[in-house]
């Protein structure tokens, strides 16, 4: 009986801790070598208090500045700018795996001209 309580005891430990090792997760979002871009647009600060990030926008797109390129930038809020620099897009994905959208990025930027 002790032995048979043990072992039952011992089967549910392992059942219960079985899907906490999980598998390898997939990277769902594919990721575009980067291209040397030259962008035009309006610097905007969008997000929150805790993550706020740096986008140059136009028109016809929006383009998110690395976080560590956001120095270079941020007193020009608001102000249209032309920049040039690496650009890596991005392929979003949803849980479920429906596409989200695309996010582009600059990188390694440097300032061409400020306009007010």
């Amino acid at each position: 009986m002790n032995r048979n309580f043990f072992l039952v005891l011992l089967f549910l430990c392992l059942a219960v801790s079985l899907p906490a090792f999980g598998s390898k997760e997939k990277n769902t979002g594919k990721t575009a070598p980067p291209v040397k871009v030259q962008v035009t647009g309006v610097v905007r600060l969008v997000g929150n208090a805790n993550f706020p990030e740096l986008q140059i926008k136009n028109s016809e797109m929006s383009w998110y500045i690395a976080t560590d390129e956001m120095d270079k930038l941020y007193d020009l809020q608001h102000r249209r700018v032309t920049v040039e620099g690496e650009e890596t897009v991005t392929e979003l994905k949803f849980g479920n795996g429906l596409s989200a959208g695309t996010r582009r990025e600059l990188k390694k930027i440097r300032i061409i001209s400020v306009d007010s």
